[in-house]
């Protein structure tokens, strides 16, 4: 398990690099991946379905890179889509294409279904942890704004 928390600490960084992300805001997000990984084998290890498991993972990174982004001044989305990186049902999608190609009708729908509800678990932890985080920041500026016109 420690190993393949380096791995995706080592994947996210190479991401990061990718995606031009410098100095601290690299390290930061290459943490943000394996703190992704780490919670999504944390929970299939007290036997939490994938599903469930990559959403609650979603949701700690999520939360993880919303913090980031406000104390480092820096959009969300860069912590977000590094983090994202290792949880990726990649493989799910390869695999629905050569299932796909071969003829194999069945069973590519059969893992192109379980991919695209992999993926939508990844998209609805981000979406609920981003428009909470929108809906905080909104009451706190009405509530700052009413206070300077007291």
């Amino acid at each position: 398990m420690i190993l393949k928390i380096v791995y995706s600490f080592i994947t996210t960084l190479g991401f990061g690099i990718l995606f031009n992300i410098k100095g601290k805001k690299l390290i930061f997000a290459s943490i943000g991946g394996s703190i992704s990984l780490f919670f999504y084998l944390l929970f299939l290890k007290f036997n939490f379905s994938d599903l469930s498991s990559l959403f609650f993972s979603t949701i700690i990174f999520s939360i993880y890179a919303e913090i980031l982004a406000r104390v480092l001044k820096t959009p969300v989305t860069t912590f977000t889509i590094c983090a994202l990186i290792p949880l990726v049902p990649g493989g799910g999608m390869y695999y629905t294409m050569l299932e796909s190609i071969q003829g194999n009708v069945e069973q590519s729908l059969k893992i192109g279904i379980d991919t695209l509800s992999k993926a939508g678990a990844l998209a609805i932890g981000i979406v609920f942890v981003s428009s909470i985080s929108k809906f905080i920041r909104a009451r706190n500026f009405t509530h700052l704004k009413n206070t300077k016109d007291s």
